[in-house]
């Protein structure tokens, strides 16, 4: 009888599969975490995940971490993401280990985070009966993730978690949420090894951008009078910030970053005009407005960004738009030249093109362009009373720890309100990955966790939360975990006693009339502080920032928590309003 070789191929795989060890789901989903090179997994055990942490303690080559909420667990694989360029790793139980967890699941698909988020579920046959602690994973995360999976056969487990892996880092990152009922975790099966690769029919992310496209761009590039670079998140994403800054040298043209995308090209840069949009500077919008050629890399022109797209059109302007997601291109504003592709293999590309051609901008133009630009900044639109010995302004706190750290090995987390956009315009990001942030969703409580997932896997770098006494409370829990899995951070409260963003747009669009955005019943930090281990500094007079910070940078070993009580009616400013143009700008409080 002749045997074919795919019943020889056939009978191989069973031969191998006979003499593979037996191993529970659970066992697989760990092998699958080390072939991946998981060094650190942030979570929180439940019953529907006791199989996992069982396979999890006979193993030393993961850390697991335990928070004291599962959001702050998705946050800190988060913040480990965002500063790492690896992807994070978080495991929580069914039910509502599941529902705490989906703020930090859309916090990091709104900033594209490549993350896989292992969740419990209730055992298969109990799958819609409303179990204990069941709650519908898939859909319930589904709008919030770039995939998800229900396992409901073990044997199918370790190409689910290579697929995860794969969606999760390439193309658009993002989260992806893999559900694990609890009987799938502790069924065995023959255990082959892991997938080497992977291949998805329907899922094949574009890298490399359309040769025509890029001359095309090139061209436009080549020949522009008012030139302009305006670049997102997705230069970071795409680790292309070598190539941003090759191709400004090349050029000479002016760049700005947005909120997520600080640190791509350096702040100390005489190009860089700083971050635009809603609370950027005079020179970064104004330059927007004004350019006849645009080139926005891993951008999406978000609200907060351009502000009304009808004032943004009032001026015509030629717009190359390089991504690699295509939804992204013309989503909000109509672009001239889309470029669907990875922006590092795009700006190496375009880089060469430009190498190899002799054309270049006229330099008459670009000098008229560069002294209106300079016109611009020299309003010198973030200048503040810095001279106020009355009371601690915001601004300068954020101005000292720069001047401070600015040649150090240091990262900066904040939380989301006032002093997020402080520590945007103040702090002069030089280097990528530094600055870590929600953008796209805004989340309250990501700084702490977000600096705890850093040091983890930074140790010997400095790490700062900038935050403010309505935001730390959200996860001040995680105090606890810093001192369990000694993550000596340094914690920035600006207090003002107020949801400083939320009364700041109360005095601007609702006439002064602060609803419920005072905070008249605080903690006592500094006793707070301490109760979890760590030290506690109440600094209250400006002559004191300076020493404050230095006595904090000096406790290396310990998490240190400074509750600086600044000015409360300090505004940020620059300020667009909601629906107003990029040029509209609000700039100080004679405007108001």
């Amino acid at each position: 009888m002749k045997i074919t070789t795919a019943e020889n191929a056939s009978a191989s795989l069973a031969a191998s599969a006979a003499d593979a060890p037996e191993l529970m789901g659970a066992e697989i989903l760990v092998k699958a975490l080390q072939a991946e090179g998981v060094k650190q997994i942030w979570g929180y055990p439940g019953g529907a995940v006791l199989y996992i942490y069982d396979a999890l303690y006979k193993q030393d080559t993961i850390q697991h971490v335990l928070v004291r909420h599962e959001q702050a667990a998705v946050h800190a694989a988060d913040g480990f993401a965002r500063a790492t360029g690896e992807v994070g790793v978080a495991l929580v139980t069914s039910g509502p280990g599941v529902t705490n967890a989906v703020t930090g699941i859309a916090t990091a698909y709104m900033d594209s985070i490549p993350m896989v988020i292992v969740t419990g579920q209730v055992p298969t046959a109990a799958i819609g009966l409303d179990a204990f602690q069941e709650c519908d994973t898939v859909g319930i995360t589904r709008p919030i993730v770039k995939h998800n999976f229900l396992v409901k056969d073990v044997a199918e487990l370790a190409m689910t978690m290579k697929k995860a892996f794969h969606i999760a880092r390439s193309g658009r990152p993002g989260p992806v949420v893999v559900d694990i009922p609890k009987d799938v975790s502790f069924k065995r099966i023959p255990y082959t090894g892991y997938p080497e690769q992977v291949e998805m029919r329907s899922y094949n992310p574009v890298r490399k951008g359309h040769g025509g496209q890029i001359r095309k761009a090139l061209q436009l590039l080549l020949s522009a009078k008012r030139p302009y670079i305006y670049t997102g998140g997705g230069v970071l994403m795409a680790d292309a910030v070598p190539e941003l800054r090759e191709l400004v040298d090349l050029l000479g043209y002016p760049v700005t970053n947005t909120l997520m995308g600080l640190g791509a090209f350096p702040a100390s840069d005489k190009r860089f005009l700083g971050m635009l949009g809603m609370h950027g500077t005079i020179e970064a919008n104004n330059t927007m407005q004004n350019c006849d050629v645009l080139l926005a890399v891993g951008a999406r022109f978000d609200d907060r960004v351009i502000g009304n797209p009808k004032h943004f059109a009032q001026n015509e302007r030629k717009i190359i738009h390089v991504d690699v997601d295509p939804s992204s291109i013309s989503k909000r504003v109509k672009v001239d030249i889309p470029i669907v592709g990875d922006c590092k293999d795009v700006l190496r590309e375009l880089i060469n093109m430009i190498k190899e051609s002799s054309q270049r901008a006229d330099p008459k133009d670009l000098d008229a362009w560069w002294t209106a630009i300079e016109g611009w900044r020299a309003r010198n639109c973030l200048a503040y009373d810095d001279k106020n010995q009355d009371v601690i302004k915001p601004q300068k706190v954020i101005q000292t720890l720069w001047e401070m750290t600015k040649d150090a090995d240091a990262y900066v987390t904040s939380d989301v309100g006032q002093h997020q956009m402080w520590a945007a315009q103040y702090y002069g990001f030089d280097k990528p990955r530094r600055w870590i942030n929600s953008g796209g969703l805004g989340t309250m409580g990501v700084g702490i966790p977000y600096a705890m997932g850093i040091k983890l896997a930074k140790p010997e770098s400095e790490v700062f939360c900038v935050t403010g006494e309505g935001s730390v409370q959200m996860c001040i829990q995680e105090l606890s975990t810093c001192l369990q899995y000694n993550t000596p951070i340094k914690v920035l409260s600006l207090n003002n006693r107020y949801l400083g963003m939320v009364r700041q747009w109360q005095e601007v669009e609702y006439a002064g009339r602060y609803s419920s955005s005072y905070m008249d019943a605080l903690p006592n930090f500094v006793k707070l502080a301490e109760s979890y281990g760590h030290v506690g500094m109440l600094i209250e007079r400006p002559q004191d920032v300076e020493g404050a910070l230095h006595e904090a940078r000096k406790l290396k070993d310990r998490t240190v928590f400074i509750d600086f009580r600044t000015d409360p009616t300090e505004n940020v400013f620059p300020m667009v309003q909601a629906g107003k143009g990029i040029t509209e700008m609000l700039l100080g409080s004679e405007d108001l």
